[in-house]
């Protein structure tokens, strides 16, 4: 009953067991945690540049680009590493924090870039330096809303984190009819 699916002739179709035990097999040797881990890493820091830039040029921060961030950061992490286990998605959720975390250390160097003329690869070398500016600056910087915003991204991070079975897979698993 559970792989049992209506038709449009009122019939149903069944997922043939053989057919998706063997189909499963193949999706989890296709997976690749390294290669998500990195795919998710370039989405989460193409959001968080994409966050910071949009702060700077509105000089609003539009938290709802937490959404984007999440979007971006499960996005690689799907397409690079193919997953469908659960790691796949809290890998997500986690780069998909980095990458908010990251957008708003962004935003806050180029701010003070902007404030203090500084070169902002300078900024940048002085944060990557000094773990210790870079928390006092976050905290300094951080606002309760953040937590919403992080919430968000991580929860966009984590569903969109994995692989997603086609019209044309599951076609394939039905059983032939008799």
């Amino acid at each position: 009953p559970g792989d049992e699916q209506p038709t449009e002739a009122g019939g149903s179709v069944e997922i043939d067991p053989l057919k998706y035990q063997s189909f499963m097999q193949n999706v989890k040797a296709s997976q690749n945690l390294p290669l998500g881990f990195i795919g998710g890493m370039g989405g989460a820091i193409i959001g968080a540049i994409i966050w910071a830039i949009i702060t700077i040029v509105t000089n609003y921060q539009i938290g709802f680009m937490a959404i984007g961030v999440g979007f971006l950061t499960g996005l690689g992490v799907r397409q690079f590493g193919k997953g469908s286990d659960q790691i796949f998605g809290i890998v997500g959720a986690a780069l998909s924090l980095f990458g908010c975390l990251l957008g708003n250390l962004l935003t806050v160097a180029v701010v003070i870039s902007q404030q203090e003329a500084i070169p902002l690869l300078d900024i940048l070398f002085i944060m990557a330096t000094s773990p210790g500016a870079v928390a006092e600056l976050m905290t300094a910087t951080f606002d309760l809303m953040d937590l919403l915003f992080y919430g968000i991204a991580i929860y966009f991070g984590y569903k969109s984190s994995f692989r997603q079975i086609t019209k044309a897979e599951v076609a394939n698993l039905l059983k032939e009819p008799v």
